[in-house]
């Protein structure tokens, strides 16, 4: 396939693994890049040195794209951003925070930019600071997310109307049925995070990839909004911001339960009770662990599949 995406990432497929604390590391990221997609490495959760060193370990292991993953809610983001110019790192994610302020100077360094939103307003502001695509997420999506609640079935073809540049969808896509809809809707490509989270490469805990293909239908509930708004699959921890945002607490309060780590000792070490556990609605149709490979290509070739299926209805 040809398209926006494919041309403006030199990939082979129009499929975006997302960048995800404690799950996205150089194993997943060149696994999805070697698969024909755009491997990300999540930087959210990495100290300089780490992701130093993931880059590293990636170029050893494709000779294909990849991109990183930098959220500008990072404390250390001036050494992050001299890093990633140090290491030649060429397409750049950025999200959670205003792209106005780096995308400048990534660009100027002969960087890809793309930004992540949940609304129209902010694709704009992404459009006018000068990146090159946007990820426009909807309300479906695990992990951090918009406080509008926009669904992606909205919101992929309000931002796709908005804006010229290209549009990857993410949200609640995990097949080639979910990818041929998000096109559908103007979309020039998808971000998948839910199903390579689980990928047999994703650096989460077995613990809580066998948690997440054990979800049903509404076990995951959108909390913190107070804060920063956040999917969560149900267990203690969410039980106890729960009950906390049903008495009213404010930012303050929330951020004292959520404390330190709490992402990392769910996600990474495994603590399925008392951790953070960030994944999407997509999770009750997540059912297996598999190679990366395997998912990416089950998406295409589902892709393909659908979109042969509705070819064919007769109007």
């Amino acid at each position: 396939m040809s398209n926006r995406i494919t041309s403006l990432f030199k990939i082979q497929y129009p499929i975006i693994q997302a960048g995800m604390i404690w799950c996205s590391g150089w194993k997943l990221a060149a696994a999805v890049s070697n698969a024909g997609g755009l491997g990300i490495i999540g930087a959210g959760s990495m100290y300089p040195e780490v992701l130093r060193e993931h880059i590293r370990k990636i170029k050893l292991a494709t000779d294909k794209p990849f991109a990183v993953n930098v959220p500008f809610l990072y404390p250390n983001i001036e050494e992050i951003m001299q890093l990633l110019v140090a290491e030649g790192v060429k397409i750049v994610f950025t999200s959670a925070g205003n792209p106005a302020l780096w995308t400048g100077f990534l660009k100027a360094q002969h960087m890809t930019v793309v930004h992540v939103v949940s609304n129209t307003k902010f694709a704009l502001k992404a459009e006018a600071s000068g990146v090159d695509a946007i990820v426009a997420e909807g309300f479906e999506a695990g992990g951090h997310n918009g406080r509008e609640e926009t669904t992606t079935m909205c919101l992929i073809p309000m931002v796709a109307d908005a804006v010229k540049i290209p549009v990857i969808a993410a949200g609640g896509i995990s097949s080639g049925r979910s990818m041929l809809a998000a096109m559908a809707l103007g979309a020039d490509g998808v971000q998948v995070g839910s199903a390579f989270a689980v990928a047999e490469e994703s650096s989460a805990h077995p613990a809580f990839k066998q948690r997440v293909i054990g979800a049903a239908e509404g076990d995951t509930k959108l909390r913190m909004q107070k804060l920063f708004p956040v999917r969560l699959l149900k267990n203690s921890f969410e039980g106890l911001i729960a009950a906390a945002e049903a008495e009213g607490a404010d930012a303050e309060t929330l951020k004292g339960l959520l404390g330190r780590a709490k992402a990392k000792l769910g996600m990474f070490e495994g603590n399925l009770e008392e951790g953070e556990l960030e994944i999407g609605q997509v999770s009750a149709l997540l059912k297996e662990v598999k190679p990366a490979a395997a998912i990416l290509d089950e998406i295409w070739q589902g892709f393909l599949t659908e979109k042969n299926r509705v070819s064919q209805f007769n109007y």
